[in-house]
Protein backbone atom coordinates (compact mmCIF):
# COMPACT_ATOMS: atom_id res chain seq x y z
CA UNK A 1 0.00 0.00 0.00
CA UNK A 2 1.87 3.59 -1.26
CA UNK A 3 2.03 6.60 0.74
CA UNK A 4 -0.34 8.14 -1.63
CA UNK A 5 -3.02 5.17 -1.76
CA UNK A 6 -2.56 5.53 2.36
CA UNK A 7 -2.94 9.58 1.88
CA UNK A 8 -6.05 9.36 0.00
CA UNK A 9 -7.81 6.86 1.77
CA UNK A 10 -6.76 6.22 5.35
CA UNK A 11 -6.06 10.12 5.84
CA UNK A 12 -8.67 11.53 3.38
CA UNK A 13 -12.23 10.15 1.81
CA UNK A 14 -11.11 8.41 -0.85
CA UNK A 15 -10.06 9.43 -4.55
CA UNK A 16 -11.78 11.46 -7.30
CA UNK A 17 -10.60 9.86 -10.80
CA UNK A 18 -11.15 13.29 -12.35
CA UNK A 19 -8.17 14.32 -9.79
CA UNK A 20 -4.68 14.11 -10.16
CA UNK A 21 -3.26 12.07 -7.44
CA UNK A 22 -0.88 13.68 -4.87
CA UNK A 23 2.89 13.48 -5.94
CA UNK A 24 4.11 14.55 -2.39
CA UNK A 25 1.21 12.88 0.28
CA UNK A 26 2.91 14.43 3.33
CA UNK A 27 2.59 18.00 1.93
CA UNK A 28 -0.92 17.01 0.17
CA UNK A 29 -2.55 16.95 3.42
CA UNK A 30 -0.81 19.62 5.50
CA UNK A 31 -1.25 21.97 2.46
CA UNK A 32 -5.44 21.40 2.78
CA UNK A 33 -4.96 23.66 6.81
CA UNK A 34 -4.78 26.57 4.18
CA UNK A 35 -7.57 25.82 1.83
CA UNK A 36 -10.02 24.23 3.90
CA UNK A 37 -13.62 26.35 3.95
CA UNK A 38 -15.69 26.03 7.22
CA UNK A 39 -18.41 27.71 5.16
CA UNK A 40 -18.76 26.42 1.79
CA UNK A 41 -21.60 27.06 -0.92
CA UNK A 42 -23.30 23.45 -0.03
CA UNK A 43 -23.38 24.16 3.30
CA UNK A 44 -24.06 27.89 3.75
CA UNK A 45 -27.12 26.56 1.55
CA UNK A 46 -28.35 23.73 4.46
CA UNK A 47 -30.12 24.17 7.26
CA UNK A 48 -29.82 26.68 9.97
CA UNK A 49 -30.17 26.49 13.72
CA UNK A 50 -32.22 29.66 13.56
CA UNK A 51 -34.51 28.54 11.10
CA UNK A 52 -35.05 25.26 12.47
CA UNK A 53 -35.83 26.43 15.93
CA UNK A 54 -38.11 29.13 14.51
CA UNK A 55 -40.30 26.09 13.02
CA UNK A 56 -40.05 23.90 16.36
CA UNK A 57 -41.22 27.10 18.72
CA UNK A 58 -44.51 27.62 16.15
CA UNK A 59 -44.50 23.94 16.98
CA UNK A 60 -44.59 23.82 20.32
CA UNK A 61 -46.79 26.93 20.32
CA UNK A 62 -49.10 24.78 18.70
CA UNK A 63 -49.28 21.69 21.17
CA UNK A 64 -49.91 24.05 24.03
CA UNK A 65 -52.72 25.36 22.12
CA UNK A 66 -53.79 21.85 21.68
CA UNK A 67 -53.25 20.88 25.66
CA UNK A 68 -55.56 24.07 26.16
CA UNK A 69 -58.44 23.25 24.07
CA UNK A 70 -58.61 19.75 25.51
CA UNK A 71 -61.54 17.78 25.03
CA UNK A 72 -60.88 17.07 20.95
CA UNK A 73 -63.62 15.88 18.98
CA UNK A 74 -66.66 15.05 20.10
CA UNK A 75 -67.61 11.47 20.78
CA UNK A 76 -69.28 8.98 17.83
CA UNK A 77 -71.82 6.55 17.99
CA UNK A 78 -69.37 2.80 18.68
CA UNK A 79 -70.01 1.58 15.45
CA UNK A 80 -68.48 -1.99 15.85
CA UNK A 81 -70.95 -3.75 18.50
CA UNK A 82 -74.12 -2.78 16.63
CA UNK A 83 -72.49 -4.04 13.54
CA UNK A 84 -72.03 -7.46 15.44
CA UNK A 85 -75.91 -7.75 16.44
CA UNK A 86 -76.43 -7.29 12.27
CA UNK A 87 -77.30 -3.82 12.86
CA UNK A 88 -75.90 -1.01 10.22
CA UNK A 89 -75.06 1.88 12.56
CA UNK A 90 -76.72 5.23 12.37
CA UNK A 91 -75.81 7.64 10.17
CA UNK A 92 -74.53 10.31 12.10
CA UNK A 93 -71.84 8.22 12.96
CA UNK A 94 -70.71 7.52 9.35
CA UNK A 95 -70.18 11.48 9.28
CA UNK A 96 -66.89 12.97 9.71
CA UNK A 97 -66.77 15.52 12.66
CA UNK A 98 -66.52 19.39 12.63
CA UNK A 99 -62.69 19.83 12.47
CA UNK A 100 -61.84 21.85 15.52
CA UNK A 101 -59.04 23.50 16.61
CA UNK A 102 -57.44 20.29 18.28
CA UNK A 103 -58.09 18.73 14.79
CA UNK A 104 -55.53 21.82 13.02
CA UNK A 105 -53.11 22.14 15.97
CA UNK A 106 -52.90 17.96 15.52
CA UNK A 107 -52.13 18.44 11.56
CA UNK A 108 -50.19 21.24 12.28
CA UNK A 109 -47.77 19.40 14.59
CA UNK A 110 -47.63 16.51 11.77
CA UNK A 111 -46.86 18.66 9.12
CA UNK A 112 -44.09 19.94 11.19
CA UNK A 113 -42.74 16.35 11.81
CA UNK A 114 -42.78 15.57 8.19
CA UNK A 115 -41.23 18.51 7.35
CA UNK A 116 -38.27 18.29 10.32
CA UNK A 117 -37.78 14.93 8.95
CA UNK A 118 -38.49 14.98 5.14
CA UNK A 119 -36.44 18.63 4.58
CA UNK A 120 -34.44 19.97 7.41
CA UNK A 121 -32.86 16.60 8.37
CA UNK A 122 -32.16 14.80 4.88
CA UNK A 123 -31.42 18.45 3.81
CA UNK A 124 -28.47 18.29 5.83
CA UNK A 125 -28.04 14.97 5.29
CA UNK A 126 -27.53 15.48 1.48
CA UNK A 127 -25.29 18.50 1.99
CA UNK A 128 -22.96 17.00 4.18
CA UNK A 129 -23.14 14.17 1.68
CA UNK A 130 -22.44 16.43 -1.26
CA UNK A 131 -19.66 18.58 0.15
CA UNK A 132 -17.76 14.93 1.50
CA UNK A 133 -18.00 14.28 -2.66
CA UNK A 134 -16.67 17.67 -4.16
CA UNK A 135 -14.41 18.85 -1.18
CA UNK A 136 -10.54 19.60 -2.33
CA UNK A 137 -9.69 19.20 1.90
CA UNK A 138 -10.91 15.27 2.34
CA UNK A 139 -8.54 15.46 5.46
CA UNK A 140 -10.03 18.20 7.56
CA UNK A 141 -14.11 17.09 6.10
CA UNK A 142 -12.54 13.48 7.67
CA UNK A 143 -11.72 15.06 11.02
CA UNK A 144 -14.69 17.29 10.40
CA UNK A 145 -16.95 13.58 10.42
CA UNK A 146 -14.67 12.55 13.55
CA UNK A 147 -15.66 15.19 16.18
CA UNK A 148 -19.76 15.07 15.08
CA UNK A 149 -19.18 11.41 15.75
CA UNK A 150 -17.28 12.00 19.43
CA UNK A 151 -19.57 15.07 20.66
CA UNK A 152 -22.64 13.12 19.21
CA UNK A 153 -26.32 13.65 19.14
CA UNK A 154 -29.04 11.78 18.11
CA UNK A 155 -31.17 13.15 15.81
CA UNK A 156 -34.10 10.14 16.83
CA UNK A 157 -35.21 12.65 19.49
CA UNK A 158 -37.59 14.60 17.85
CA UNK A 159 -36.46 18.26 19.04
CA UNK A 160 -33.03 17.31 17.58
CA UNK A 161 -34.01 16.32 13.88
CA UNK A 162 -33.32 19.18 12.22
CA UNK A 163 -30.48 20.61 14.47
CA UNK A 164 -28.35 17.53 14.42
CA UNK A 165 -26.64 18.62 10.88
CA UNK A 166 -26.79 22.36 11.88
CA UNK A 167 -24.76 21.31 15.21
CA UNK A 168 -21.94 19.68 13.05
CA UNK A 169 -21.81 22.87 10.36
CA UNK A 170 -22.28 25.73 13.09
CA UNK A 171 -20.62 24.43 16.58
CA UNK A 172 -18.05 21.81 14.56
CA UNK A 173 -16.66 23.15 11.14
CA UNK A 174 -15.74 26.21 11.95
CA UNK A 175 -13.68 25.10 15.01
CA UNK A 176 -12.35 22.32 13.77
CA UNK A 177 -8.43 24.09 12.87
CA UNK A 178 -8.89 25.91 15.88
CA UNK A 179 -8.26 25.07 20.06
CA UNK A 180 -10.21 21.82 20.70
CA UNK A 181 -11.39 24.15 24.00
CA UNK A 182 -13.24 26.58 21.51
CA UNK A 183 -14.90 23.40 19.97
CA UNK A 184 -16.26 22.23 23.50
CA UNK A 185 -18.00 25.52 24.22
CA UNK A 186 -19.43 25.94 21.20
CA UNK A 187 -20.82 22.53 20.91
CA UNK A 188 -21.80 22.38 24.80
CA UNK A 189 -23.91 25.49 24.20
CA UNK A 190 -25.54 24.63 20.77
CA UNK A 191 -29.33 23.69 20.59
CA UNK A 192 -28.93 20.52 19.44
CA UNK A 193 -26.46 19.58 22.83
CA UNK A 194 -28.61 21.53 25.03
CA UNK A 195 -32.10 20.06 23.82
CA UNK A 196 -30.82 16.18 23.43
CA UNK A 197 -29.33 15.68 26.71
CA UNK A 198 -32.01 17.64 28.56
CA UNK A 199 -29.90 20.05 30.09
CA UNK A 200 -32.71 22.83 28.82
CA UNK A 201 -35.01 20.84 31.76
CA UNK A 202 -32.26 21.26 34.59
CA UNK A 203 -33.23 23.48 37.38
CA UNK A 204 -31.49 24.27 40.41
CA UNK A 205 -33.34 22.88 43.69
CA UNK A 206 -32.28 25.89 45.14
CA UNK A 207 -32.77 28.39 42.58
CA UNK A 208 -35.30 31.43 42.45
CA UNK A 209 -37.81 29.25 40.39
CA UNK A 210 -37.05 26.14 41.91
CA UNK A 211 -37.78 27.68 45.19
CA UNK A 212 -41.02 29.33 44.33
CA UNK A 213 -42.26 25.66 42.96
CA UNK A 214 -41.10 23.53 45.66
CA UNK A 215 -43.18 26.47 47.91
CA UNK A 216 -46.16 25.95 45.96
CA UNK A 217 -45.56 21.61 47.05
CA UNK A 218 -47.20 20.75 44.22
CA UNK A 219 -44.38 20.32 41.57
CA UNK A 220 -40.72 18.64 42.01
CA UNK A 221 -38.10 20.13 39.95
CA UNK A 222 -34.22 19.50 40.30
CA UNK A 223 -31.33 18.70 38.03
CA UNK A 224 -30.66 16.90 35.50
CA UNK A 225 -26.83 15.59 35.41
CA UNK A 226 -27.15 14.12 31.74
CA UNK A 227 -25.00 16.75 29.98
CA UNK A 228 -22.82 17.24 32.77
CA UNK A 229 -21.95 13.73 33.03
CA UNK A 230 -21.38 13.13 29.38
CA UNK A 231 -18.83 16.31 29.26
CA UNK A 232 -16.76 14.44 31.52
CA UNK A 233 -17.06 11.09 30.41
CA UNK A 234 -17.56 11.13 26.73
CA UNK A 235 -16.74 14.53 25.74
CA UNK A 236 -13.37 15.60 27.14
CA UNK A 237 -11.56 13.33 30.91
CA UNK A 238 -12.64 9.78 29.58
CA UNK A 239 -14.72 7.48 31.72
CA UNK A 240 -13.08 6.37 35.37
CA UNK A 241 -10.10 9.11 34.61
CA UNK A 242 -10.43 10.45 38.46
CA UNK A 243 -13.76 12.37 38.81
CA UNK A 244 -16.35 11.22 41.18
CA UNK A 245 -20.03 11.32 41.08
CA UNK A 246 -20.10 14.36 43.28
CA UNK A 247 -18.16 16.01 40.81
CA UNK A 248 -21.00 15.72 38.18
CA UNK A 249 -23.62 16.59 40.73
CA UNK A 250 -21.28 19.91 41.59
CA UNK A 251 -21.21 20.37 37.76
CA UNK A 252 -24.27 19.98 36.82
CA UNK A 253 -25.49 22.30 39.50
CA UNK A 254 -22.79 25.00 37.78
CA UNK A 255 -24.54 24.67 34.60
CA UNK A 256 -28.13 25.36 35.68
CA UNK A 257 -29.32 28.21 34.10
CA UNK A 258 -27.47 27.02 30.54
CA UNK A 259 -30.49 26.81 28.37
CA UNK A 260 -32.20 27.72 24.84
CA UNK A 261 -34.09 30.37 24.14
CA UNK A 262 -37.70 29.73 22.42
CA UNK A 263 -37.86 25.89 22.52
CA UNK A 264 -37.03 24.52 25.83
CA UNK A 265 -39.37 22.47 27.61
CA UNK A 266 -40.36 22.00 31.54
CA UNK A 267 -40.46 24.49 33.79
CA UNK A 268 -38.06 26.79 33.35
CA UNK A 269 -39.24 27.58 29.42
CA UNK A 270 -40.82 30.36 30.26
CA UNK A 271 -37.55 31.95 32.26
CA UNK A 272 -35.75 30.53 29.25
CA UNK A 273 -37.17 32.62 26.55
CA UNK A 274 -37.41 36.23 27.32
CA UNK A 275 -34.05 37.01 26.14
CA UNK A 276 -32.26 36.29 22.53
CA UNK A 277 -34.28 33.79 19.05
CA UNK A 278 -35.65 31.01 19.42
CA UNK A 279 -32.76 28.26 19.31
CA UNK A 280 -30.09 31.30 21.07
CA UNK A 281 -28.07 30.05 24.05
CA UNK A 282 -29.10 31.85 27.17
CA UNK A 283 -27.95 31.74 30.33
CA UNK A 284 -31.15 31.90 32.70
CA UNK A 285 -30.53 33.72 36.00
CA UNK A 286 -33.70 31.63 37.90
CA UNK A 287 -32.79 28.53 36.78
CA UNK A 288 -29.33 28.62 38.30
CA UNK A 289 -28.49 26.81 41.69
CA UNK A 290 -26.54 29.46 43.95
CA UNK A 291 -23.38 29.11 45.46
CA UNK A 292 -19.82 28.04 45.35
CA UNK A 293 -19.22 24.82 43.20
CA UNK A 294 -16.04 22.01 43.74
CA UNK A 295 -15.26 19.83 40.86
CA UNK A 296 -12.19 17.91 41.01
CA UNK A 297 -11.06 19.88 44.89
CA UNK A 298 -11.14 22.87 42.88
CA UNK A 299 -13.59 25.47 43.69
CA UNK A 300 -15.21 27.85 41.40
CA UNK A 301 -16.98 30.90 43.19
CA UNK A 302 -20.50 31.67 42.76
CA UNK A 303 -21.17 33.35 39.62
CA UNK A 304 -23.57 33.09 36.76
CA UNK A 305 -22.90 31.29 33.34
CA UNK A 306 -19.30 31.88 33.92
CA UNK A 307 -19.17 29.33 37.02
CA UNK A 308 -19.80 26.35 34.11
CA UNK A 309 -17.85 28.08 31.31
CA UNK A 310 -14.56 27.84 34.14
CA UNK A 311 -14.87 24.34 34.55
CA UNK A 312 -15.34 23.73 30.46
CA UNK A 313 -11.82 25.81 30.50
CA UNK A 314 -10.03 23.38 32.83
CA UNK A 315 -11.07 20.25 31.68
CA UNK A 316 -10.65 21.23 27.63
CA UNK A 317 -6.73 21.46 28.90
CA UNK A 318 -6.49 18.55 31.22
CA UNK A 319 -4.44 15.67 30.84
CA UNK A 320 -6.78 13.52 31.12
CA UNK A 321 -8.94 14.90 27.86
CA UNK A 322 -5.66 14.96 26.12
CA UNK A 323 -5.34 11.44 26.52
CA UNK A 324 -8.44 10.54 25.77
CA UNK A 325 -8.22 12.34 22.47
CA UNK A 326 -5.46 11.51 21.40
CA UNK A 327 -6.57 7.86 22.16
CA UNK A 328 -9.32 8.27 19.71
CA UNK A 329 -7.61 9.87 17.21
CA UNK A 330 -4.78 7.17 17.10
CA UNK A 331 -7.25 4.65 16.92
CA UNK A 332 -9.25 6.14 14.02
CA UNK A 333 -5.90 6.69 11.93
CA UNK A 334 -3.25 3.75 13.28
CA UNK A 335 -6.34 0.95 13.98
CA UNK A 336 -8.23 -0.56 16.56
CA UNK A 337 -6.20 -0.76 19.20
CA UNK A 338 -4.04 2.06 19.56
CA UNK A 339 -0.07 2.24 19.42
CA UNK A 340 0.80 3.38 22.68
CA UNK A 341 3.55 4.90 21.53
CA UNK A 342 1.45 7.40 18.91
CA UNK A 343 -1.14 7.89 21.74
CA UNK A 344 1.80 9.41 24.14
CA UNK A 345 2.96 11.55 20.92
CA UNK A 346 -0.40 13.02 20.31
CA UNK A 347 -1.13 13.88 23.86
CA UNK A 348 2.08 15.70 24.56
CA UNK A 349 1.08 17.88 21.12
CA UNK A 350 -2.23 18.47 22.87
CA UNK A 351 -0.69 19.61 26.37
CA UNK A 352 2.33 21.51 24.87
CA UNK A 353 -0.17 23.45 22.36
CA UNK A 354 -2.73 23.85 25.40
CA UNK A 355 -5.01 21.43 22.85
CA UNK A 356 -4.32 23.65 19.16
CA UNK A 357 -5.64 21.33 17.15
CA UNK A 358 -3.91 21.82 13.59
CA UNK A 359 -0.57 21.19 16.41
CA UNK A 360 -2.21 17.83 17.55
CA UNK A 361 -3.14 16.73 13.12
CA UNK A 362 0.64 17.92 12.71
CA UNK A 363 1.55 15.46 15.52
CA UNK A 364 -0.58 12.52 13.71
CA UNK A 365 0.76 13.17 10.01
CA UNK A 366 3.94 12.71 11.74
CA UNK A 367 3.64 10.08 13.30
CA UNK A 368 4.64 6.42 11.48
CA UNK A 369 2.08 4.41 13.20
CA UNK A 370 -0.62 5.77 10.30
CA UNK A 371 1.54 5.28 7.21
CA UNK A 372 2.53 0.96 7.63
CA UNK A 373 1.45 -0.74 4.70
CA UNK A 374 -1.37 -2.92 5.41
CA UNK A 375 -5.07 -1.80 5.98
CA UNK A 376 -5.20 -0.58 9.66
CA UNK A 377 -9.29 0.20 10.06
CA UNK A 378 -12.64 -1.79 8.38
CA UNK A 379 -14.18 1.35 6.78
CA UNK A 380 -17.32 2.47 8.23
CA UNK A 381 -20.79 2.51 6.09
CA UNK A 382 -20.23 5.99 5.52
CA UNK A 383 -16.83 6.19 4.56
CA UNK A 384 -17.00 3.50 2.24
CA UNK A 385 -20.45 5.32 0.78
CA UNK A 386 -18.22 8.35 0.44
CA UNK A 387 -15.36 6.86 -1.23
CA UNK A 388 -17.24 4.53 -3.41
CA UNK A 389 -19.17 7.94 -4.86
CA UNK A 390 -15.91 9.68 -4.66
CA UNK A 391 -14.33 7.18 -6.60
CA UNK A 392 -17.08 7.05 -9.24
CA UNK A 393 -17.21 10.71 -10.44
CA UNK A 394 -20.33 11.63 -8.17
CA UNK A 395 -20.73 15.05 -7.27
CA UNK A 396 -24.15 15.60 -6.20
CA UNK A 397 -26.17 13.36 -2.88
CA UNK A 398 -29.91 13.59 -3.37
CA UNK A 399 -31.32 13.59 0.25
CA UNK A 400 -33.73 11.63 0.27
CA UNK A 401 -31.51 8.59 -1.42
CA UNK A 402 -28.43 9.06 0.71
CA UNK A 403 -30.63 8.93 3.77
CA UNK A 404 -32.38 5.73 2.92
CA UNK A 405 -28.93 4.25 1.98
CA UNK A 406 -27.08 4.85 5.00
CA UNK A 407 -30.45 3.68 6.87
CA UNK A 408 -29.99 0.39 4.74
CA UNK A 409 -26.32 0.44 5.47
CA UNK A 410 -26.59 0.32 9.28
CA UNK A 411 -25.18 3.71 9.84
CA UNK A 412 -28.23 6.44 9.69
CA UNK A 413 -26.45 9.79 9.54
CA UNK A 414 -26.30 11.65 13.76
CA UNK A 415 -28.50 8.76 14.56
CA UNK A 416 -26.28 6.80 16.62
CA UNK A 417 -28.84 6.14 19.41
CA UNK A 418 -26.63 7.13 22.21
CA UNK A 419 -24.58 9.92 23.20
CA UNK A 420 -21.04 8.19 22.68
CA UNK A 421 -21.75 8.03 18.92
CA UNK A 422 -21.01 5.24 16.59
CA UNK A 423 -18.14 1.99 17.11
CA UNK A 424 -15.16 2.70 15.19
CA UNK A 425 -13.69 -0.24 15.15
CA UNK A 426 -14.15 -3.35 12.72
CA UNK A 427 -16.06 -5.28 15.06
CA UNK A 428 -19.09 -3.39 14.45
CA UNK A 429 -19.23 -2.74 10.75
CA UNK A 430 -17.74 -6.03 9.27
CA UNK A 431 -20.60 -8.83 9.76
CA UNK A 432 -21.34 -11.36 6.83
CA UNK A 433 -25.16 -8.86 6.67
CA UNK A 434 -23.18 -5.68 6.53
CA UNK A 435 -20.69 -6.56 3.79
CA UNK A 436 -24.00 -8.47 1.81
CA UNK A 437 -25.72 -5.08 1.88
CA UNK A 438 -22.71 -3.09 0.53
CA UNK A 439 -22.40 -5.68 -2.52
CA UNK A 440 -25.49 -4.88 -3.16
CA UNK A 441 -25.55 -1.00 -2.98
CA UNK A 442 -22.24 -1.73 -4.86
CA UNK A 443 -24.09 -3.37 -7.74
CA UNK A 444 -26.88 -0.23 -7.87
CA UNK A 445 -23.88 2.25 -7.95
CA UNK A 446 -22.32 0.53 -10.98
CA UNK A 447 -25.58 -0.02 -13.10
CA UNK A 448 -26.28 3.51 -12.76
CA UNK A 449 -22.31 4.66 -13.61
CA UNK A 450 -21.28 5.35 -17.10
CA UNK A 451 -19.38 2.71 -18.75
CA UNK A 452 -16.45 2.95 -16.40
CA UNK A 453 -13.57 0.09 -17.00
CA UNK A 454 -12.58 -1.01 -13.64
CA UNK A 455 -9.06 -2.37 -14.68
CA UNK A 456 -8.24 1.47 -15.65
CA UNK A 457 -9.97 2.85 -12.64
CA UNK A 458 -8.66 0.61 -9.95
CA UNK A 459 -5.03 2.08 -10.10
CA UNK A 460 -6.33 5.61 -9.61
CA UNK A 461 -8.55 5.14 -6.78
CA UNK A 462 -5.68 2.66 -5.10
CA UNK A 463 -2.18 3.48 -6.17
CA UNK A 464 0.32 1.07 -5.39
CA UNK A 465 -2.26 -0.92 -3.58
CA UNK A 466 -4.29 -3.42 -5.67
CA UNK A 467 -3.92 -6.82 -4.91
CA UNK A 468 -3.05 -9.10 -7.69
CA UNK A 469 -6.06 -11.15 -6.82
CA UNK A 470 -8.07 -8.15 -7.02
CA UNK A 471 -6.25 -7.69 -11.14
CA UNK A 472 -7.04 -10.83 -11.93
CA UNK A 473 -11.05 -10.48 -11.01
CA UNK A 474 -11.29 -7.50 -12.53
CA UNK A 475 -9.94 -8.53 -15.46
CA UNK A 476 -12.30 -11.74 -15.63
CA UNK A 477 -15.58 -9.71 -15.13
CA UNK A 478 -17.90 -10.42 -17.84
CA UNK A 479 -18.84 -6.58 -18.12
CA UNK A 480 -18.02 -2.82 -17.07
CA UNK A 481 -20.67 -3.03 -14.32
CA UNK A 482 -19.63 -6.14 -13.02
CA UNK A 483 -16.18 -4.82 -12.68
CA UNK A 484 -16.68 -2.06 -10.98
CA UNK A 485 -19.07 -3.34 -8.36
CA UNK A 486 -16.14 -5.76 -7.53
CA UNK A 487 -14.17 -3.12 -7.01
CA UNK A 488 -16.15 -1.50 -4.64
CA UNK A 489 -16.31 -4.21 -2.56
CA UNK A 490 -12.89 -5.46 -2.85
CA UNK A 491 -10.98 -5.97 0.20
CA UNK A 492 -8.14 -3.53 -0.40
CA UNK A 493 -11.59 -0.88 -1.26
CA UNK A 494 -13.54 -1.94 2.02
CA UNK A 495 -10.18 -0.99 4.30
CA UNK A 496 -8.14 1.70 4.65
Amino acid sequence: MSKTSIALNRFGLGARADQPVPSDPVAWLTGQFAKYDPRPDVIANAPTSAGVSAELADYFRQQRALRAQGGGRPAATPAAPMAMMGQAPPAPAMQPPAPTGQDEAMKQARQFAQRSGRSDYAGAVGARATNALITDTPFIERLVHFWANHFAVSADKLQVIGLSGTMEFEAIRPHVLGKFGDMLTAVERHPAMLLYLDQAVSVGPNSPLGARIAARGNRKVGLNENLAREILELHTLGVRTGYTQADVTEFARAMTGWTVAGIGQGPGARAAGTDGLPGDFVFAAPLHEPGDRTVMGKVYPAGGVEQAQAVLNDVAVAPATATHIATKLARHFAGDNPPPAMVARLQAAFLTSGGDLPTVYRALIASPEAWVDQPLKFKTPWEWMISSLRGLNVKTADPQVTVGLLQQLGQPTWKPGQPIGYDDIAASWAGPDAVLRRVEAAERFASRAANIDARALAPKLLPGAVSPATATALANCESPAQGLALLLVAPEFMRR
